[in-house]
């Protein structure tokens, strides 16, 4: 497993949230370098096992050779899915580290990152067709005005999206730096922070994952076994919301007092009020750790 692929953020934090049992059955959402599921190993013993999902093909390098892991290369939206395929009905516990990794932003080619010229993809399962260059090329205006408006929070997303639509008609927008230069004339505030918020509304597009998130929430009362844990780390806050919401009532609106599911009670309880960030002393190490928010819940 790669210690360099990722640093795992709120390392001892997410270990004690787990209140790992040696013999239990634990699910690693988001495998990634593999840091937080080599850390709930050391606590398992030779009964334990750990589910260790993850879309990108990349992530499959960094698996132990632990008899103990299962690989499920797929996205956590399938939980329920590939676990009674596993004939696994509950588990002790379930840990996501949301957003995309280190590995993913370093590799130049996948596109996730502003700082370098590749093609507009960012995909973080490879096999999918849905690519950056298709929202940015054949979303309508309103389609890109909205995910602009929903997915980054972006101020001037609705003129953002005429601009688009203007430019592809001519020449269409197939690199980071035409898209870049693409949007230039209308950074508003800080251009760093500007640039994020718009390329995190495409890759969240790409993705889908604010929906994938919301389909494993779904299916996480009915995952977990009475007393068992669930640990999400978030690093925005459209991610934060729906996970402070649906831990506190069961649904992702804030007024919403049940969502929509098989059972009529909700299960989980959050176990931290406010959200657990990581000290000054991770943030100096690991620079990516300084939007990390790390909420608990318990199933009753």
């Amino acid at each position: 497993m790669s210690q360099e692929y990722h640093i795992p953020v709120l390392l001892q934090e997410v270990i004690e949230g787990l209140k790992i049992k040696a013999n239990g059955i634990y699910v690693d959402c988001t495998f990634g370098g593999g840091g937080h599921a080599r850390e709930i190993l050391k606590n398992l013993n030779e009964h334990g096992r750990l589910f260790a999902f993850d879309q990108d093909a990349d992530a499959q390098k960094n698996l132990p050779d632990d008899d103990r892991v299962v690989y499920v290369p797929h996205n956590f939206s399938h939980l329920q899915r590939f676990l009674r395929l596993h004939k696994v009905d509950q588990v002790d516990g379930i840990l996501a580290d949301l957003g995309v990794s280190s590995h993913q932003f370093d590799s130049v080619e996948r596109g996730f990152s502003t700082r370098n010229d590749a093609p507009l993809d960012m995909r973080m399962d490879k096999r999918q067709e849905l690519t950056a260059y298709e929202i940015v090329n054949t979303y309508s205006e309103e389609q890109l005005h909205k995910m602009f408006e929903l997915n980054g929070e972006v101020t001037n997303s609705r003129t953002l999206a005429k601009t688009i639509v203007a430019i592809r008609q001519s020449v269409p927008i197939r690199t980071i730096s035409n898209f870049k230069n693409a949007v230039e004339a209308l950074v508003k505030g800080n251009p760093h922070k500007y640039l994020a918020q718009v390329f995190q509304a495409v890759r969240i597009e790409v993705n889908d994952e604010l929906g994938s998130l919301r389909a494993m929430l779904m299916q996480v009362p009915l995952t977990l076994k009475t007393g068992g844990r669930i640990c999400i780390i978030t690093f925005h806050s459209l991610e934060d919301r729906i996970v402070k919401n649906y831990f506190k009532r069961g649904g992702f609106e804030a007024e919403e007092n049940l969502y929509h599911q098989t059972q009529h009670v909700h299960l989980l309880k959050p176990v931290t009020k406010k959200p657990v960030i990581p000290g000054e002393k991770e943030i100096k190490i690991n620079s990516r750790a300084r939007s990390a928010k790390l909420r608990i819940a318990e199933r009753m």
